[in-house]
């Protein structure tokens, strides 16, 4: 029965962030392009500080624990219903999301947060975030997408088994 639940657990995680992705794909980071360089600076930076919060960090990593053990399960029970769904809604979470995120993601949001908004140096910084950063999350929107509609095709096929 725990295993079903997780796999639910696992898709509603990936949906929460592949909406929170998806926003700052689509349309936020259009937004912060279109202010003053100054000011897309500070606005990220406030978000990058504000969303080290309780609910971010269980939908993050509480969904990465959950992918950990899923994928782990996937492999043991390979012959069980579901169990390709399994792994592959993990392989995309846990490196499209996490992988992406601390490697591509967090660096550049840490040089962002150590320029001066208002220099030369934060201008150009920011350019170059803008550029590199945008496509990084949407492998990460994607990769989450990817991630909940296989576990809902695992969760279907546990549901039939």
């Amino acid at each position: 029965m725990w295993l079903p639940i997780l796999t639910l657990l696992a898709a509603l995680g990936s949906g929460l962030m592949a909406g929170l992705f998806f926003a700052f794909s689509s349309f936020i980071m259009t937004a912060f392009a279109k202010l003053p360089a100054e000011q897309g600076i500070a606005a990220m930076n406030s978000i990058n500080v504000t969303i080290l919060n309780f609910s971010f960090t269980l939908a993050f990593f509480g969904t990465a624990a959950i992918c950990v053990v899923l994928g782990v399960v996937s492999v043991l029970r390979w012959s069980d219903s579901g169990s390709l769904a399994l792994l592959a809604g993990s392989v995309f979470f846990l490196v499209g999301t996490i992988i992406v995120t601390i490697v591509f993601n967090v660096p550049l949001n840490d040089a962002l947060a150590a320029v001066a908004p208002a220099s030369t140096e934060g201008a150009s910084v920011w350019a170059n975030y803008l550029k590199d950063w945008l496509p990084w999350n949407h492998v990460r929107t994607v990769a989450n997408f990817a991630a909940l509609a296989a576990f809902i095709f695992a969760f279907a096929q546990q549901s039939q088994a």
